[in-house]
């Protein structure tokens, strides 16, 4: 159990047992982007692939008995994906229907045969409900003592307010205002992480231990080609290394319906790449049977010349690949823009 610490602002002060992790080269608020990158010319992939496919999967009512079949089918199939966890239990839900934690015994056995089976470990936040500072530090210091000191692939969960530029922060100028509108009808939360002071504050500590968060969600299965800039630094979001996007499959319908037939072929055809945002545990398998739509896709997907790698590994490729992307104003409108109108057809992303 880690001591509570004080504030950490923005100096290079870290709370004693967080090793940082950022190493030369990643990039850092105010460092001149010298390599400056070309985002649209058509990459590369590994070992002839024509494609890239991965997901992340948000913990969401996870249990070993409603996703262990659907990871079964991915390791046979060979697609490695990043599964989300919580490290911590939040002493007020006791599992309330949230789903497994890692202080479940037999769901961290589980999550760390995932591991060694090559899938990634990911962090939706730190445990189910809101954490503040010092929650939030001890969690990561127990995720990073449970699953190795790599760079950590993180995403918000939606109702906990240490979520970093979530909601409304997520977006600028007219953008923010339209938002605003838009969910003072849906939800009250105010996500804190982002600010200094705060009690959920805990950016310093996202900036020296996360190196890629998920941020917008769009509707076309080329996530490459709906924000060609992935990953990429936003300057007016210092707390963040690199931001990158995904694509619309958060239930079972609508994943099978993002990665359809025809929209594998076409994935396939422009030499793109897709990072699909769900929760595997909502759906896909059902009284122990695998959706048959679901199964038949991926089974059909894998056969295809496509590099299925995790989320972190597909990301440090094209930061190699392309370099270091700071957003540039006109680069966020457009983002922001095409975020905005999807999530008024489909609501959470």
């Amino acid at each position: 159990m880690v001591s509570r610490v004080a504030r950490v602002r923005r100096s290079e002060e870290l709370p004693v047992g967080l090793v940082r992790h950022v190493q030369p080269g990643v990039y850092r608020a105010g460092q001149e982007n010298a390599t400056m990158r070309s985002s649209k010319r058509r990459i590369v992939w590994p070992d002839g692939k024509d494609f890239a496919f991965t997901v992340f999967d948000d913990t969401d009512l996870a249990t070993i008995a409603n996703v262990k079949p659907v990871y079964d089918l991915l390791a046979e199939q060979g697609i490695l994906t990043t599964k989300s966890v919580w490290p911590l239990r939040d002493p007020r839900d006791d599992r309330r229907g949230e789903g497994m934690d890692c202080e479940d015994p037999e769901y961290l056995e589980w999550v760390l045969g995932l591991k060694a089976s090559g899938f990634e470990i990911g962090l939706h936040t730190v445990a189910s409900g809101g954490s503040r500072r010092d929650r939030t530090i001890e969690g990561i210091e127990r995720f990073r003592s449970l699953f190795g000191t790599e760079p950590i692939t993180y995403s918000t969960h939606m109702s906990n307010p240490e979520g970093i530029y979530f909601g409304p922060a997520r977006l600028s100028g007219l953008r923010r205002a339209f938002y605003e509108l838009y969910a003072r009808k849906r939800h009250r939360m105010r996500f804190r992480g982002h600010i200094e002071g705060d009690e959920f504050f805990w950016g310093d500590i996202c900036r020296s231990y996360v190196k890629y968060v998920r941020n917008f969600v769009f509707a076309d299965i080329n996530t490459l080609g709906e924000c060609p800039e992935m990953p990429y630094h936003d300057p007016s979001k210092p707390y963040v290394n690199y931001w990158f996007a995904s694509s619309e499959g958060q239930t079972v319908d609508s994943f099978v319906s993002t990665i359809s037939e025809a929209n594998q072929d076409r994935l396939a055809e422009a030499g793109g790449a897709c990072i699909m945002y769900t929760h595997l545990a909502v759906g896909f398998n059902r009284g122990n049977q695998l959706d048959a739509r679901f199964e038949r896709l991926i089974r059909r997907l894998a056969r295809m010349n496509g590099w299925f790698v995790p989320v972190r590994t597909f990301l440090d490729f094209l930061l190699e690949t392309k370099g270091p992307h700071e957003l540039s104003p006109g680069e966020r409108r457009r983002l922001e823009w095409r975020w905005l109108w999807h999530k008024a057809r489909v609501g959470r992303t």
